[in-house]
């Protein structure tokens, strides 16, 4: 069984997300969309709220589960038996940074591989910090993001 880590923040998640999530389905058996925990790092919604908004967007999905975790990825793959993370590319800055985390986990572990989806077009300016930008604003987010997200911001007091 091919198992797979998708580690992020996402706060929130984003269409950009879940359009790589769609198309990890078609590779992996199962998908972990992993709420990585960084308590250095201001987020907009807490844990729970971040599990809850991902749990209802990829419901859809019969081999997609929401976790959380304040550890190492590499180590979280390891101990529920997922030998790939999955990491999202939308622009050239992205590749810099994401080349750095795959090299730390390769030495880290080197029996746990990267793979890298490459965002669409139509997704690839998305990222969590612009929608909260956005919505900050008043911009319509709703093409952006799942519904539930949008009903979150709207319950949320920011």
């Amino acid at each position: 069984m091919k198992i797979a880590v998708y580690p992020g923040s996402f706060d929130p998640i984003t269409n950009g997300h879940l359009d790589i999530i769609k198309r990890a389905c078609k590779v992996f058996d199962e998908i972990i969309v992993l709420v990585a925990i960084n308590n250095k790092k201001k987020s907009c919604f807490s844990n729970e709220e971040k599990i809850k908004m991902i749990k209802e967007a990829v419901k859809e999905y019969k081999n997609v589960k929401v976790d959380s975790y304040d550890g190492l990825t590499v180590d979280y793959a390891k101990k529920h038996g997922a030998g790939v993370l999955i990491r999202g590319l939308r622009v050239v800055s992205d590749f810099e940074y994401e080349w750095s985390f795959a090299a730390a986990n390769e030495y880290i572990d080197p029996n746990v591989d990267i793979v890298f989806f490459m965002a669409h077009q139509a997704t690839s300016f998305i990222s969590s910090s612009t929608i909260r930008e956005m919505f900050d604003s008043g911009v319509n987010i709703s093409g952006l993001v799942p519904p539930v997200v949008l009903e979150m911001f709207k319950n949320k007091k920011l």
